[in-house]
């Protein structure tokens, strides 16, 4: 890995907006999904996942048999990992609320779910039970009615069986084999099996990142994600043995994934160094991982702690790893990270599956001023005004000054309508 200096770095990695010749080929699928539904996704399926179905949607069989067909090990880890995010999420539920004055004037939120939302399941290279998990779970929480995944099957026309398993746990039955732009598609426009969604979330590659940005305002998104990226913070007490496992955990995600180390110390830096080194040559993954190190990987020694938490907030990255003596005295300095994991033991994997947050967090450095996905993302909010007689007596003269202030002259008319109406009733009393 490159060892650079503070000055050698400036923390910015660009946004992959894809190639002109991907965004134009993103919107032809788009455009014939549109028009062709189906059909259109039969001829997208096996022209990519090499396989021609003429259903898409899961059966109840194809949920049984995947049950023998996954360990009972991995399926107690999936349904602790599932109660571990219930726990995590449930504390995010809002309340809808209602606030009354004296004057008889009442304010007030609804929260309500949405009512159907499509999450986007990876599956390629790698398959990713937990990405169910983190994704549907949240959304069952929230209340939304009618949760549906897609997710690419097999050249056998199947689904990886922990997938399917995973979306039992997470009590999610409507799975569609179809992956892609084209799923995003579906999702979006609706075709003849596939019902159109309110909101699609889910990591996928770039024809799924560039399928998600072209159909924004359409349906919402929970972002354009970009490559995984990990950024560890450490001083001289850091295990670089640690450090090196856990830069690689995310390298061996995809060739553009980022793993930056911080230190004050050379001598972990270099240490560090060695490790990633000797790590590389026995991951299985290693073409990826070693592509991603190469490219996007980089260790920064800073002279002191204030300098890398500064380094750390320039690179707003997606996970952050802080190993140092004692991380929890200098949480505050963290401005800009999507998921902090404090001390050795937090190692980045513990949330990934296990601990409980999400996943799901941003990238590319828009944890400047995004979050990770949350209960949030699943609801919608009405503001429910209830404005008393009396209040509209004493605030409707300034409603209309700032009316009239802005050119809007209907905007004030319209309460001028009703002061005159209380001006009338007020002689009608005087004169009686």
């Amino acid at each position: 890995m490159r060892i650079l200096s503070a000055s050698q770095f400036d923390g910015k990695r660009s946004v992959d907006s894809g190639t002109k010749e991907q965004q134009e080929a993103v919107k032809a699928i788009l455009s014939d999904v549109r028009q062709r539904g189906d059909e259109a996704l039969r001829d997208y399926t096996e022209r990519f996942d090499h396989v021609r179905l003429e259903q898409f949607r899961v059966s109840e069989e194809e949920f049984a048999a995947a049950v023998s067909q996954v360990s009972p090990e991995v399926r107690a880890a999936l349904e602790e990992a599932a109660e571990n995010i219930r726990d995590f999420h449930q504390r995010q539920v809002r309340q809808s609320w209602f606030s009354t004055k004296e004057s008889g004037t009442l304010l007030g939120q609804i929260i309500r779910p949405l009512k159907r939302a499509g999450l986007y399941v990876p599956g390629g290279t790698a398959a990713y039970p937990s990405s169910v998990l983190m994704n549907a779970i949240p959304a069952k929480i929230a209340g939304v009615p009618e949760v549906v995944i897609t997710t690419p099957p097999g050249r056998d026309g199947k689904i990886n069986p922990a997938i399917l398993v995973a979306s039992q746990i997470a009590g999610v039955k409507e799975i569609y084999k179809v992956g892609g732009a084209q799923a995003i598609a579906a999702l979006t426009y609706g075709t003849e099996q596939i019902k159109a969604v309110d909101k699609i979330v889910g990591p996928g590659n770039i024809f799924v990142a560039l399928a998600k940005r072209e159909v924004f305002g359409l349906v919402s998104i929970d972002m354009v994600a970009g490559p995984s990226e990990i950024a560890v913070l450490a001083d001289e007490t850091a295990n670089p043995r640690y450090i090196a496992a856990d830069l690689l955990s995310q390298a061996e995600h995809d060739p553009m994934s980022a793993a930056i180390l911080v230190t004050t110390s050379q001598a972990v830096a270099e240490s560090v160094a060695q490790e990633v080194e000797r790590q590389l040559a026995e991951l299985p993954r290693k073409e990826i991982a070693e592509a991603a190190i190469r490219d996007f990987g980089a260790i920064l020694v800073v002279n002191d702690l204030e300098e890398g938490f500064a380094a750390i907030n320039r690179i707003a990255p997606e996970h952050l790893e802080i190993m140092i003596a004692e991380p929890f005295a200098h949480l505050g300095k963290v401005e800009n990270a999507g998921a902090i994991f404090l001390g050795p033991y937090s190692s980045e994997p513990v949330g990934d599956y296990f601990a409980g947050t999400n996943h799901v967090i941003p990238t590319n450095g828009t944890a400047r001023f995004s979050s990770p996905l949350s209960v949030d993302d699943f609801i919608k909010k009405s503001s429910v005004v209830s404005y008393s007689k009396k209040d509209l007596r004493e605030n409707g003269h300034k409603i209309v000054a700032l009316a009239e202030q802005e050119g809007l002259a209907a905007h004030g008319r319209a309460i001028t309508e009703r002061l005159r109406d209380f001006d009338r009733e007020e002689q009608e009393r005087d004169s009686k």
